[in-house]
């Protein structure tokens, strides 16, 4: 629990050092916090996956493992309704990047995503080297992922991530951050969270008809 809560204060930290105000309200003109840039990992097919499968798209970003017993069902559970809900947005897809690679092979990811009806096509989950995958979260998605220390690594509990979903834009920018989970790592619910799905559908559909 304590490991969690600190990945919640790192993270909040690494956005606010890059200037990254949580205002995505639904009427208002959404933040910019960066290009994702260039990436390439396998999907759970088997084939290469890169930002250029992405071109002319809106995406959500997700970080997870499958072995996780800590926030990653709830997460994939969140983005499995925006999927349902979303359905009919043909320039809409959800990516899944996992934190724990070297168990999380195209096979097992393929099982975890068929948990969660996933569509194939429409959303992807991606392994490839740890270092490369930790990299990119750290550094373009500015959040929070490494590995637990030792004497906190019980099963299920071997990484700490970030649970939050980052929005990224046609022209692979990232336009928001919100809430992956609908109850904060106490058991306790997330505030509003309601509400922040529904603002973060609103901003999908929002930029999903710009050109």
């Amino acid at each position: 629990m304590r490991n969690y809560l600190c990945i919640l204060i790192i993270s909040a930290t690494m956005l606010q050092a890059a200037g990254c105000h949580q205002k995505n309200i639904p009427g208002d003109k959404l933040e910019d916090f960066g290009l994702v840039g260039d990436f390439s990992f396998l999907e759970r097919s088997g084939s290469q996956f890169s930002q250029d499968n992405l071109k002319d798209k809106v995406w959500l970003a997700s970080f997870v493992f499958t072995r996780c017993t800590g926030p990653c069902p709830q997460v994939c559970a969140t983005l499995a309704r925006l999927q349902e809900k979303l359905k009919d947005v043909p320039d809409f897809r959800i990516v899944t990047f996992t934190v724990d690679p070297e168990r999380d092979n195209p096979m097992e990811l393929n099982l975890y995503a068929e948990n969660f009806r996933a569509i194939p096509g429409r959303w992807f989950f991606l392994t490839g080297k740890e270092e490369t995958l930790h990299q990119l979260i750290r550094e373009k998605f500015r959040l929070a992922v490494g590995r637990n220390a030792p004497d906190q690594s019980k099963p299920g509990n071997e990484f700490i991530h970030s649970p939050r979903i980052a929005l990224i834009d046609k022209s692979g920018h990232i336009r928001g951050y919100f809430e992956g989970t609908p109850t904060n790592l106490d058991g306790t619910p997330v505030e509003n969270f309601e509400t922040k799905i529904k603002q973060l559908e609103s901003s999908i559909l929002k930029l999903a008809k710009e050109n």
